[in-house]
């Protein structure tokens, strides 16, 4: 259904788009100039694509990138500029991981004509995907709602301070989705016996807040997971010998059951 063997768009009817920007984990031949290929890929939403499958059974349309968030991270601001001024973050092609650890050999960075070379292979036609099934959605209904998915360790102490909630829901501070959808599902997480937060340390990257656009009927929500909630975490450190850990349907059945709670929610708001 796309040009690109790396790009997939699953295109379906509901006024539902699904955004998986970092499940991928394809080094698009960078491997000889990385500091190691499991380094390359340790921050990648592991399991995320798995956890949130139900949502074809909804009828919504999924976008999802195979190409590793180390290649190019196509929830980042196209310009360069931090989403999170003052706080430790990653670029739009990413020299660190999460922790701080290199992932480039000496000399082997990106610098701008390849960061740009980067953006226009696979950034570009990211977003070109997004915003054409925003408009083909848009047009079969009033309002859509676009859901960003994500996840991320629970204790990363270079990105914030202590353990993340597990449930990190994000509007933009409330700019990017109607906030009685936002209160909706409000309502689901405090009935799922796991902690959550709105627009805290991660209120929506790149995605929710370039397509969010309540007046013109698109109601963006990020969702960032932390990953004790679906997966078995380690507790602390990681390393390649312990993550990342492999995803257990039983163990991750609580979660994707409030996360399916949260769609039904979302629907239901959208068909009023």
């Amino acid at each position: 259904m796309t040009a690109h063997g790396w790009l997939t768009v699953q295109r379906r009817s509901a006024p539902l788009l699904v955004s998986l920007p970092h499940t991928g984990t394809d080094l698009a031949a960078l491997e000889p100039r990385l500091v190691s290929p499991w380094l390359a890929r340790k921050d990648a939403d592991w399991g995320i694509d798995r956890l949130y499958d139900f949502v074809a059974g909804l009828g919504a349309t999924v976008v999802r990138t195979s190409i590793s968030r180390t290649v190019i991270d196509v929830n980042r601001d196209p310009s360069g500029a931090s989403l999170y001024p003052g706080q430790a973050t990653t670029e739009l092609c990413p020299t660190t991981t999460f922790d701080g650890e290199p992932l480039y050999r000496e000399g082997e960075a990106p610098d701008k004509l390849e960061v740009a070379s980067r953006k226009a292979a696979y950034f570009d036609p990211y977003h070109a995907a997004l915003a054409t099934e925003i408009a083909r959605l848009r047009g079969l209904h009033s309002a859509i709602a676009l859901y960003d998915c994500h996840s991320i360790r629970s204790v990363i102490p270079r990105l914030f301070e202590g353990r993340l909630p597990g449930f990190n829901l994000g509007t933009n501070g409330g700019s990017s989705a109607d906030s009685s959808l936002g209160e909706g599902v409000v309502e689901v997480l405090k009935t799922s016996g796991i902690g959550y937060v709105v627009n805290g340390r991660f209120k929506g990257g790149w995605i929710t807040r370039r397509y969010g656009d309540p007046s013109r009927g698109v109601h963006a929500l990020q969702m960032e997971i932390a990953c004790r909630v679906y997966l078995r975490e380690p507790v602390g450190p990681v390393d390649e010998s312990c993550w990342p850990t492999s995803y257990d349907p039983t163990f991750a059945e609580p979660a994707r059951r409030t996360l399916q709670d949260i769609f039904r929610t979302i629907l239901a708001w959208l068909s009023k």
